[in-house]
């Protein structure tokens, strides 16, 4: 019996974080060539990473993931090992061992990238992404930019609703041990980071990201000692004024009055069970008696934007929530729709219109306008050959070209910032939790035209 695999992923073998289909088409692409004589400069196609609707409840849609995109396009490799491995599929038994022998051994993505700002605000049918380069790269670069854009930008449009409603509180984002796996967990603590949290629970992404982490005590810390407040004493003792002590293991009221006698000298307290709203008040009604009333309170407890706005319309004394499952696995719509679709080859337009899932074709921007309060009030969809609209801003910023870096990478201090900039250009109404409204993004009219004459080409 063979002992299983580890489950962690070898950076060497991370260009394989892909669908196989991707591989498939890959080869088959190269195989045609060959046969045909076809160089790879003459074989470039255009993709657009997009949404084609919201998840529920969402008026907009928060960009983020571009960094970890741009380390897979500049460091992702086929090994001796990854060759070998496909080399030995069946599936490829037709394609030309040149392939195997020289191609994927020099292989290097050579793309060109647009891309939105993380932090900007999308809507639907807006391209986020843009994709340009030979037909391999550019097909094979799909499932990891898919799977890392979408699931960081679900994240980040969660905790920007979260953040709409908990205003000036402190948000903390504790939902590594409910993420789906730990890489999501720090996926999670960035995204999250990016929409206005103030830290994290998730020490990676405190030593990687510069995202800082902090953390109290489990109830398990107190359990281990003979009484309660003996464990308040040891944790104490340990860490003086940067002691959160957590007070809902036995008596929420009872151990807050024990631990008044630490007066101002502990930085908070923490609740995560029973009613928050009701333990809140009597527990900042003690604190406030006895000496304490600089001694923060902060909430946990499956908390979601819905129960934040409860907490905070009934005036509860809570000044930080730390939020875990409900932001790191966004569990009331936990997916968004994003694609990634050929929409030009060699410089000719590319359509998709099976049902009701028409692809705008060819090479194209996205342009915002905004109103005399300087808040958003429309995007314009247009072909890239279009002349550029006065008074508005293209969105799509070149990153790479030819798989060479372009652009500055801001830190995320410097994407925080920018989303915090953005958020305020937001009109109120799509901030609204349960209300949909729809942004006006307007399709130019050359572009209309060009989507009616593909239609109709093909139907």
């Amino acid at each position: 019996m063979t002992s299983p695999k580890s489950g962690f992923i070898n950076e060497h073998n991370l260009i394989l974080s892909t669908d196989f289909y991707e591989l498939t088409m890959g080869a088959a692409y190269y195989q045609y060539n060959l046969d045909n004589n076809i160089k790879e400069e003459d074989d470039i196609a255009v993709f657009e990473l997009f949404i084609r609707k919201f998840p529920k409840n969402r008026n907009y849609l928060i960009f983020a993931g571009l960094e970890q995109v741009i380390h897979y396009l500049q460091n992702a490799r086929f090994t001796d090992k990854t060759i070998e491995f496909l080399r030995k599929k069946e599936v490829f038994k037709n394609i030309d061992s040149s392939f195997f022998d020289d191609y994927l051994p020099k292989f290097k993505f050579k793309l060109d990238v647009w891309a939105m700002k993380e932090g900007n605000f999308f809507f639907p049918n807006e391209p986020i992404m843009k994709i340009q380069g030979p037909m391999f790269h550019a097909q094979l670069a799909e499932t990891y930019i898919l799977n890392v854009i979408n699931y960081q930008t679900i994240v980040a449009s969660k905790a920007s609703r979260i953040k709409n409603i908990a205003q000036d509180k402190i948000l903390l984002e504790f939902g590594t041990r409910r993420s789906h796996s730990p890489l999501a967990g720090v996926y999670a603590a960035r995204a999250s980071y990016i929409a206005g949290f103030n830290g994290t629970s998730n020490v990676i992404a405190d030593i990687e990201l510069g995202i800082a982490s902090s953390g109290t005590m489990a109830h398990s810390f107190i359990q281990k000692f003979d009484n309660e407040m003996e464990s308040f004493d040891v944790y104490n003792r340990i860490y003086g004024d940067n002691s959160i002590l957590l007070i809902d293991t036995y008596d929420t009221e009872q151990a807050a009055k024990n631990i008044s006698k630490f007066k101002n000298s502990i930085k908070a307290v923490r609740i995560d069970s029973g009613n928050l709203i009701e333990h809140s008040r009597k527990v900042r009604k003690i604190l406030d008696e006895n000496g304490c009333e600089k001694v923060l309170i902060v909430a946990s407890s499956d908390l979601n934007e819905y129960k934040i706005k409860e907490i905070l319309e009934k005036n509860a004394p809570i000044d930080a929530f730390g939020v875990g499952t409900e932001l790191a696995t966004s569990r009331d719509d936990p997916t968004i729709a994003g694609v990634y679709k050929l929409i030009e080859y060699n410089r000719k337009p590319k359509i998709k219109i099976s049902e009701d899932k028409l692809t705008y074709p060819g090479n194209k921007q996205i342009y915002r306008f905004y109103n005399e309060q300087g808040e958003f009030k429309e995007d314009i969809l247009m072909l890239e050959n279009e002349p550029a609209l006065s008074n508005s801003e293209a969105l799509l910023i070149p990153v790479m070209k030819e798989g060479t870096l372009i652009a500055d990478l801001p830190d995320l201090n410097i994407i925080q910032q920018y989303y915090n900039k953005n958020i305020e250009m937001l009109p109120v109404k799509f901030k609204e939790l349960d209300e949909n409204h729809i942004f006006q993004v307007r399709i130019s009219k050359k572009l209309n035209e060009l989507t009616t004459s593909l239609s109709e080409k093909f139907t």
